[in-house]
Order: C-alpha cells, then structure tokens, then sequence
C-alpha cells in the first residue's frame, strides 16, 4: 500500500497565535513514522473569504464556482486524514477553521482525523464541536486527542512548553489516526472500483 498522506492543519490565523508553535510540535513527535507523510497545512495560505458558494458542497464539486474553493478543495483532496490543530474561542472552536470545513463535502468523505486543542481548559471544547461537525461530512475521528492548557502548557500564555507526557499520547493518536486512515482509503478505493 503508498504512503498514506496527512495534513497537519492549522485551525488560526490571527496575529500572535500559539496554533503554529503547537502545529510545529505534533509534526516534531510525527517525524519519522513508517509509511506515513505528515504534512503542515496553515490556513493563512489558503485565505477563504466567508463562505461564498452559491450552491451547497454537498451538490458536488462541480458545481464550485470560486477560484479559491477549487484550490482548497484540491488541497484538501490529496490527504488520507487530517490533525486539526484548533484553539478554543467562546466554547467553540475557531471561526475560520469551522469555515474552511463547511466550504467542501466529499473531499472530507471516508477520511480520518484527529484533534489537538488548547485553550484556557485545554481546548476540550472545541474539539467536542469539531466531532459533531466531522461526524456530519462522513469522517472518522479517533479516540486519543492532546489537549494544552494555557495555564500549564505555555509560559506567559505564549511559550509552548507542553508537559512530557504528552508525547507519549501523540504516539497513541498517530497510531489510531494512522491505523483508520488506512482503513478509509481501502473503503473509498472499494467503492471507487464499484463505482467504475
């Protein structure tokens, strides 16, 4: 089987973030896993305007009618699964990952993801909303999630000094992430064959 393929995204751009930082660390623990590619995906290099499309993503993306919809979608296409990297603004998470998600549909179907969070209670929030609205565009979330406190993890609220027993639980998401999105793709390439 290919090397599977995952994106490491980067759910904020405002100034002064701590996502990158932490996005920085989970590609660090992910570096040298067999048959495995992870890649970092920002948002600030894929700039989505509120969503735009007249038509809904679950018509098919046929029907995308933006330039920058199309380069998304394609982006998003190419992974296996996907590790959210999110912050956690008013119990929620943020608004521009939460926008980047609703701009596509089948390029999230049959895939993996896992979350990483932090935030004032460590994120848990936010990823607990990123479940619910994965779940609706058909992808697998594993069990296993990190979640950093800003109070414990970061000095000052702004220098990311997580705790060392959570690299030992980025093993664990890596495995179970790594373990569905294999699974995934053989259940999409099945019914790609079905299809033809």
């Amino acid at each position: 089987m290919s090397t599977l393929k995952i994106a490491v995204v980067i759910g904020s751009t405002r100034p002064g973030r701590n996502g990158k930082t932490v996005a920085d660390w989970v590609m660090a623990q992910a570096a040298g896993r067999a048959g495995v590619e992870y890649e970092l995906l920002d948002l600030l290099d894929y700039p989505l305007p509120h969503l735009d499309e007249p038509v809904s993503a679950k018509a098919g993306p046929d029907l995308y009618s933006k330039d920058h919809t199309r380069a998304w979608a394609g982006k998003i296409a190419e992974y296996d699964a996907y590790v959210f990297v999110t912050p956690e603004y008013n119990h929620s998470t943020s608004g521009v990952l939460k926008n980047a998600i609703d701009y596509l549909y089948q390029e999230w179907n049959n895939k993996a993801a896992g979350f990483v969070s932090y935030g004032g209670v460590g994120g848990a929030r936010a990823i607990e909303h990123l479940r619910g609205v994965l779940s609706e565009l058909q992808v697998a979330h594993v069990q296993q999630q990190l979640s950093f406190s800003l109070f414990t993890d970061f000095e000052n609220f702004t220098a990311f000094t997580p705790a060392e027993i959570h690299a030992a639980f980025a093993q664990v998401l890596f495995d179970q992430l790594e373990s569905w999105a294999g699974a995934m793709r053989s259940m999409r390439q099945a019914a790609a064959v079905s299809a033809a």
